[in-house]
C-alpha cells in the first residue's frame, strides 16, 4: 500500500496521509492496515457506534509514543463538512463531540490515527438514558483475565436469577466487559447505584477476590469491578475498537462458553483477539454483541 492516496468511500472523497507509517512497532501494523481493519470491521462496528457521542483516543505517532497520544472529545473543526456531531454540556460548556454514522466517517476516524474509539453507552439525543448496563472487570496484577472470568460468571448468574441476560466482551487489554443490555426507559440515576451495589456484593462475598474501591493501592491480586462507567460524561472502549497494545489487539466479543473454556483450560491467551482474528470470528459468527442493541430488559429489583 503507498504511502497516500485519494480514495472514494460511498460517494465521499478522502485524503488518506502515511499509510506505510508504522502504529505497532512490535506487530509492524502500519496504519494502512488500521484504516483497513477499520473498513472492514464497519459493518458490524458502526451500529455499535451511531448516535452515540464518540472520544478519539488518537496516537500520530504510534501506540509506544503515550506523550504524543491524547484523547479527543470536542470533533476536530477540520473534519469534513459530512461528518456530523453532536452537542454535549460538559462541565459548563458545550462540546461538539463526533458521531459515527457511516462508513465514510469511520475510515476518516482511522485517517486521523484514532486507535481507540470510546462511545458513550447512551445515544446523544438522550443523553440520560444508557442503553446498557456495564461493568469493567480489571484484573490487579498478580490477577489475571482468568480471575475476570470467574467474576463475568458469577455476574451472569446473578443476572440470569432475575431472567436478565448479560454480554460478555474482551477490554482488548488486561480485563473483561460485561454488558447487561436495556434499551428501556433505565437513567443512569438508576444504573450507577445498581451497579455500585452489585460491585459491593461481589466484594463483601468474596473480599479477597473483588474490590469494588477506585484506590490502586486495594486491587493488588484482586479483580475491581468498575462501576463508575454508568454516567452519562463517562466514555467506554467500543466493542470491536482496537486497543493501544504493543499488538493490534480489539475489544472483542465472546460467548459464556468461551468465557467457561478460558477457566476450564486455565489458557490465558484464548482469550486476546487481533485484528485479523476478529475479523475472522466475524466471518465465521458474525455480530455476537448484536443482541446488546435489540434486547429490551427491565432493571431487576435487587
Amino acid at each position: 500500500m503507498g504511502s497516500d492516496r485519494r480514495v472514494e468511500v460511498d460517494g465521499r472523497e478522502l485524503k488518506l496521509t502515511n499509510l506505510d507509517k508504522v502504529l505497532y512497532p512490535v506487530a509492524g501494523f502500519t496504519k494502512g492496515e488500521v484504516v483497513d481493519y477499520y473498513a472492514k470491521v464497519a459493518p458490524v462496528i458502526v451500529p455499535h457506534l451511531r448516535g452515540r457521542p464518540l472520544t478519539l483516543r488518537r496516537f500520530p505517532e504510534g501506540v509506544d509514543d503515550t506523550g504524543a497520544a491524547f484523547f479527543e472529545k470536542r470533533c476536530p473543526k477540520h473534519r469534513p463538512e459530512w461528518v456530523e456531531t453532536a452537542p454535549v454540556p460538559v462541565e459548563g460548556d458545550t462540546i461538539d463531540f463526533c458521531l459515527c454514522e457511516d462508513l465514510p466517517t469511520l475510515v476518516w476516524m482511522a485517517q486521523l490515527a484514532a486507535i481507540e474509539l470510546h462511545p458513550s453507552l447512551s445515544l446523544a439525543q438522550e443523553l440520560e438514558r444508557p442503553t446498557v448496563l456495564a461493568f469493567d472487570l480489571d484484573p490487579g496484577p498478580p490477577a489475571d483475565v482468568l480471575d475476570c472470568c470467574r467474576v463475568a460468571l458469577r455476574l451472569r448468574d446473578l443476572f440470569g436469577h432475575f431472567e436478565v441476560e448479560c454480554f460478555p466482551k474482551t477490554s482488548g487489554s488486561k480485563g473483561l466487559q460485561v454488558y447487561v443490555p436495556l434499551n428501556t426507559e433505565a437513567s443512569y440515576e438508576e444504573t450507577k447505584p445498581l451497579a455500585k451495589a452489585i460491585a459491593q456484593l461481589l466484594e463483601k462475598q468474596t473480599p479477597d477476590q473483588v474490590v469494588s474501591k477506585m484506590k490502586k493501592v486495594d486491587r493488588k491480586g484482586r479483580v475491581f469491578v468498575d462501576w463508575s462507567q454508568n454516567h452519562s460524561r463517562k466514555t467506554t472502549i467500543a466493542v470491536y475498537s482496537l486497543r493501544a497494545r504493543e499488538r493490534p489487539t480489539v475489544s472483542t466479543p465472546v460467548s459464556w462458553e468461551e468465557v467457561e473454556g478460558a477457566l476450564e483450560r486455565d489458557d490465558r491467551e484464548c482469550l486476546v483477539f487481533e485484528a485479523g482474528d476478529v475479523l475472522e470470528r466475524i466471518e465465521r459468527q458474525g455480530d455476537l454483541f448484536a443482541p446488546v442493541l435489540e434486547r429490551k430488559q427491565q432493571l431487576p429489583d435487587l
